[in-house]
């Protein structure tokens, strides 16, 4: 963890975020994306390292095997739990270099012009909330990923 970074912040739980935690374990923490008091896309989650790196690049292989598997089970939660159609994942870097991965559900019926993980916040229709709906979908989640763990998921 460094001095001035945002997420490594939020890690210490010096930085209130949107939502409740969905998961952690020693190597990655996964949450709800919080827009400053703006609403939120429901259902667009942020997994991140918790080891201070600013790509993917710096991962170890055991950092690496971890994200892929939490990827790949909170994307068939966003599936089962949020009836998304498709899980957009996207590693940006340019805002805060601090290794963090977006996990963006595009819902039916979204128009083909919103596609994308940035895209779907340009619909007017596009499933906004407040806190209070950022704690439900977190809540959702997080049971499913506690009630469905599946063997080829584990990492170990």
């Amino acid at each position: 963890m460094t001095e001035s970074c945002f997420i490594c912040d939020k890690h210490r739980g010096n930085i209130n975020t949107a939502g409740i935690m969905i998961y952690e374990d020693e190597y990655v923490f996964v949450g709800h994306i919080d827009r400053g008091g703006k609403p939120n896309y429901i259902g667009h989650i942020m997994i991140d390292l918790k080891r201070h790196i600013p790509t993917l690049a710096e991962m170890t292989m055991e950092e690496a095997k971890v994200l892929g598997v939490v990827m790949a089970r909170v994307s068939k939660a966003l599936k089962e739990t949020e009836k998304a159609e498709h899980v957009y994942a996207l590693v940006s870097g340019n805002s805060v270099p601090h290794l963090h991965v977006h996990l963006v559900a595009r819902y039916p019926n979204t128009p083909e012009e919103y596609w994308g993980p940035m895209e779907v916040y340009d619909w007017a229709d596009a499933p906004m909330g407040s806190n209070d709906e950022v704690i439900k979908i977190c809540k959702r989640i997080k049971g499913y990923l506690e009630q469905n763990v599946d063997s080829r998921c584990k990492y170990d």
